[in-house]
């Protein structure tokens, strides 16, 4: 076992939550891992192997999102779920299918079977991206995907809908936006998560009281921000991070203007991908 760095409230055993991370070979599960050692016990699940040594308060279950027994004992006596698994990307609809789509439903279910207390879904401000930039958006506006991957993040927020409503689970999915260290192109000053910012958007979203269903968007604070984000603020989220610190290194490292399509939506290149249709077409 290796030491765990960057405890930052070291709590009883006893008295510490049981927080299952999938997906936690990835690079926010890597960041989560990081943000809630000595917080909760942290049961980390991935197909691939951990990428760091396990700490003495962290456990690793290998499970395919496809096979739900082997996510029915990852997830056993277990308060939350944080789902970061599956396909993160554009990719061809048989890839998607099983890891976004079937492995969505089966953490869902053994969610439900195993009587876990909360979900955190990780969706995508992909769902939205086909909304023009001079739009606010909020989390009633209705979806736009932009990519078969949006579709599929908007099938998790759909059945988390249904598990919250048919039978009792508290669901809070997250659209996050583009999760660097920093903002890494122009689009993502206006729709970039910090590090911080997302473990902090996921301490409150684990800690918020009595939530039935409800969707937030994850983003750092901007000016030139996409979202209307009022609905992680009644969480009691605070971004302690700002895109505009970024923005002159960003513009000058990306002198170019964005390509046509990219630079009309919010979902920038991924709108772009296999687009055939009339832009203007798109209000």
């Amino acid at each position: 076992m290796a030491d765990c760095p960057r405890v930052t409230k070291k709590l009883p055993d006893n008295d510490r939550s049981t927080v299952l991370i999938t997906g936690a070979a990835g690079y926010l599960g890597g960041v989560l891992r990081a943000g809630l050692r000595g917080i909760v016990k942290l049961r980390l699940s991935d197909r691939l192997p951990l990428p760091t040594p396990l700490c003495a308060s962290e456990e690793f279950y290998h499970a395919e999102l496809e096979d739900m027994m082997a996510l029915q004992t990852a997830m056993r006596d277990v308060d939350a779920v944080v789902h970061l698994g599956g396909i993160s990307a554009e990719a061809p609809w048989e890839t998607i299918l099983p890891a976004n789509i079937v492995g969505t439903y089966n953490v869902f279910e053994t969610a439900r079977r195993c009587g876990v207390r909360r979900v955190i879904y990780a969706s995508s401000h992909h769902v939205t991206g086909f909304y023009r930039r001079d739009r606010k958006v909020g989390v009633d506006d209705p979806v736009r995907p932009d990519t078969r991957y949006a579709v599929s993040k908007v099938f998790g927020e759909a059945l988390g809908r249904l598990y919250a409503d048919k039978h009792g689970l508290s669901v809070i999915c997250q659209r996050i936006g583009v999760s660097r260290p920093a903002p890494p192109h122009r689009r993502s000053l206006s729709n970039w998560l910090s590090e911080r910012d997302y473990v902090e958007l996921t301490r409150r979203c684990l800690d918020a009281p009595d939530v039935h269903f409800q969707i937030v968007y994850g983003v750092s604070a901007s000016s030139t921000g996409f979202y209307d984000d009022g609905a992680a603020a009644a969480l009691g989220f605070v971004s302690g991070d700002d895109a505009d610190r970024y923005r002159a290194d960003v513009l000058d490292r990306n002198p170019a203007p964005e390509p046509a399509v990219e630079s009309l939506f919010q979902g920038g290149s991924f709108c772009s991908v296999e687009f055939d249709a009339d832009a203007d077409r798109i209000d």
